[in-house]
C-alpha cells in the first residue's frame, strides 16, 4: 500500500507573525528563505499599477510571490512540495496603503486612516508546478480618531515599520480600534479559514490527479 502523500509545505515569507499563525492550524511547513527579499524579483515587485483595484493587486502580489517561491524550489533542486505565499494591503477609498517607505509615511497613513473604517485584505496564494491557487479574506476596520500626539507616539515605537498600513493590529495599535468585522488572522496577515481551505482543495486535487 502506498503511504499518504506528505502534507508538508513550503512557507515562501519572512513575517514571524505568518509563521505563528501557520503553526497554529498545525500545518507541517519549511520556511523558504530567499538570499535577498522575494520583492526584488522584478516580477514581484510591490508597486501598484496604473488603473489596479486594491483586491487586483494584493491578489498579483500573493500569485507572484508563490511563482517565484516555487521557481527557487526548482533553482536549488530542493524537494517538491507546494510553495504558500501570501500578501496584504489596506484599502481605503479605492487606494492601496502597502508598507511604509519611512516613518513620516507611515504618520501621514495613520492620519488618513485615523477616525475612518478601512478595508484589510489578505490574499494567500499556493503553487506547485504551473497550478497555482488563491484566496482572498477581506476584513474591516475602524479606527477610532488619533490625535497627532498619539501616531507621533506610535511610529517612534517602531511597530509600523514593515506593516502593511503602517500598523500591527495584534500590538499596540490594538487601542485604536473600535471595530473589526471579518478576520482577524486576515488581518494580521494570514486568514486562517481561507488559508485551511486552500490547503485543503489543493491536496483533494493533486490526490485526484495522483491518487498512488
Amino acid at each position: 500500500m502506498a503511504s499518504p502523500p506528505d502534507r508538508s509545505i513550503y512557507l515562501a515569507s519572512r513575517s514571524p507573525r505568518r509563521r505563528e499563525l501557520l503553526a497554529h492550524i498545525g500545518v507541517r511547513f519549511h520556511l523558504l528563505l530567499f538570499r535577498a527579499q522575494p520583492e526584488g524579483d522584478p516580477e514581484v515587485l510591490e508597486e501598484v499599477r496604473p488603473g489596479e483595484t486594491p483586491r487586483e493587486y494584493v491578489l498579483r502580489l500573493a500569485r507572484a510571490k508563490a511563482e517565484a517561491g516555487w521557481r527557487r524550489v526548482l533553482q536549488r533542486n530542493l524537494p517538491r512540495a507546494p510553495v504558500l505565499a501570501a500578501d496584504t494591503t489596506v484599502a481605503l477609498g479605492g487606494r492601496s496603503f502597502g508598507k511604509p517607505a519611512d516613518r513620516r509615511e507611515a504618520a501621514a497613513i495613520l492620519s488618513e486612516l485615523s477616525g475612518k473604517r478601512h478595508e484589510v485584505l489578505t490574499a494567500v496564494a499556493l503553487a506547485y508546478g504551473s497550478n497555482v491557487e488563491t484566496a482572498l479574506s477581506a476584513s474591516e476596520v475602524q479606527f477610532r480618531e488619533l490625535s497627532p500626539q498619539e501616531i507621533g507616539e506610535y511610529v517612534a515605537t517602531g511597530e509600523c515599520d514593515d506593516k502593511a498600513g503602517a500598523y500591527a493590529i495584534q500590538g499596540r495599535a490594538a487601542r485604536f480600534v473600535a471595530e473589526i468585522r471579518g478576520s482577524h488572522s486576515g488581518i494580521v496577515g494570514l486568514p486562517l479559514y481561507e488559508t485551511a481551505q486552500l490547503l485543503d482543495r489543493f491536496g483533494a486535487q493533486r490526490e485526484r490527479r495522483n491518487p498512488y
